[in-house]
């Protein structure tokens, strides 16, 4: 399992389980908190009309007096009251009165006139003095039927002369607390929506910035010059460092260990000539044979020479953390590159020829790129013989910028295609001896910094096209 997958599997279980126990807490908390609200209602109905049944019990006309019309022409015409879309049409409270011994003398239900009530709790504590209240069930079975009860005595000159209870049926509560339970939930279920959007967004920047990292590690394990990603937090900075300081470690000890073995392979040959010129010169040879070994000492020395200079070049390149970034105009970059190419190319009997050169401008190290452009000419003047001629072409293609050098030398052979780019690689020159082999390897080093390529390949009937591609 992906890593961000966990960490969003564990951010939305965390929310989820709380979520769920501050949920079930307000869903528990609903219907005991509907029906106290509902109690102090009825407590204050009850004292109110109380106050009214003791001027009926005054007058002795508690079956016939004024809470009695009052019940009897409550519910002659729907009230019509629409309360959060919850519809009330019909007045729900029950009311009885009952006298000081707890005889029922008015039931706004006409069920229970006449009963003796001083054994329920309501008038039995209220009777007493205390606070009255019950709550009993129509149908045994059915939880639904319960109605509450609400006792208020009526106290006539500081006596308790009777009891007035006001029932209301906690089935009528039952919509208020679904409709609570249902927005409860509906609430929930939109709290853990946004968390689960919020924990996809924290995962995606998670996943974003490993990516990058991926992205950094691969490309540094194929060999690409690509720059240290931006990291969005300090953390995975210091991660993104880490590991770029392990790069350069282990590229620093590679390199040195590469060109340890490479310089020293290289060096082998020159040497060896050099001591055995230096060897044969001991033996007192004839003057023109002396003079042939110092020739060849002196060239041994030059090849040596050059080879560390060209050595020096290319460890700088390699080692650079990064390019010195400026815009560079390529139209003058190339003139400028032939321009300092003609004289050699006179002197050879060899025409450059200028078919187009595109106006582009791209970001990158100007120095480099006149470097590789003369490496690519240096290698076009070496294959090809008097009376030749090297073709330069700049093209514009979309997002990038292509040079094509084309010769019409004696080409590659087709086993040396795959090794040309490969430092020391070299092929026989007709005229001259072979190269460092670190010419073209020096393109390819500043190809790739500028994120570009470079390729070579034989022209038919013969010559070579080496075509250096940029990136705009």
């Amino acid at each position: 399992m992906k890593i961000g997958l966990r960490l969003l599997l564990g951010y939305f279980l965390i929310v989820a389980v709380a979520g769920y126990f501050v949920l079930s807490i307000f869903v528990q908390e609903v219907k005991p908190g509907v029906r106290r609200a509902t109690e102090g209602t009825l407590v204050d109905t009850a004292n109110l009309l109380a106050q009214i049944a003791r001027l009926d019990m005054k007058h002795g006309d508690a079956a016939y007096g004024q809470l009695a019309q009052a019940f009897a022409q409550l519910n002659q015409r729907p009230i019509g009251a629409n309360i959060a879309g919850i519809r009330k049409d019909r007045n729900e409270y029950r009311v009885y009165l009952t006298d000081g011994r707890g005889k029922v003398i008015f039931d706004s239900g006409g069920q229970a006139l006449g009963q003796d009530y001083s054994r329920w709790n309501d008038v039995y504590l209220t009777l007493r003095g205390q606070y009255g209240a019950r709550s009993t069930r129509m149908i045994p079975d059915d939880e639904s039927s319960s109605i509450m009860y609400v006792a208020a005595p009526v106290i006539e000159q500081g006596q308790i002369i009777g009891v007035l209870s006001v029932g209301k049926p906690n089935s009528s509560m039952v919509p208020v607390i679904r409709r609570s339970e249902r927005r409860i939930l509906l609430a929930g279920a939109v709290l853990l929506g946004i968390a689960l959007a919020i924990g996809l967004g924290f995962v995606w920047w998670i996943n974003r910035s490993i990516s990058r990292l991926v992205r950094y590690a691969d490309g540094v394990a194929q060999g690409e010059a690509i720059p240290l990603p931006q990291m969005g937090s300090a953390e995975l900075a210091q991660l993104a460092q880490a590991l770029e300081s392990m790069r350069l470690k282990l590229e620093g000890k590679a390199y040195i260990e590469q060109y340890v073995h490479t310089l020293t392979h290289e060096l082998k040959s020159p040497l060896a000539a050099i001591r055995g010129a230096a060897e044969l010169l001991q033996e007192s040879p004839p003057p023109a044979t002396a003079k042939r070994f110092l020739t060849n000492i002196e060239q041994q020395s030059a090849r040596i020479q050059q080879l560390v200079d060209k050595l020096l070049v290319q460890a700088r390149l390699e080692s650079r953390p990064g390019l010195e970034l400026a815009p560079v105009a390529l139209q003058p970059l190339l003139r400028q590159a032939i321009a300092g190419k003609e004289a050699q190319a006179a002197q050879r009997g060899i025409t450059l020829q200028t078919r187009e050169l595109a106006d582009a401008t791209l970001t990158g190290d100007a120095f480099l790129l006149g470097q590789a452009l003369s490496n690519l000419l240096d290698n076009a003047l070496d294959f090809t013989p008097a009376g030749g001629t090297i073709s330069i072409q700049g093209a514009r293609l979309e997002q990038h910028y292509q040079i094509t050098v084309s010769d019409t030398g004696s080409g590659i052979p087709d086993y040396a295609l795959d090794k040309v780019f490969e430092r020391f690689y070299s092929l026989a020159r007709a005229d001259k001896a072979k190269s460092s082999g670190l010419g073209l390897n020096f393109v390819l080093e500043v190809a790739r910094l500028h994120r570009g390529t470079i390729r070579l390949h034989n022209l038919q009937p013969h010559g070579v096209a080496a075509t250096l591609t940029l990136s705009l």
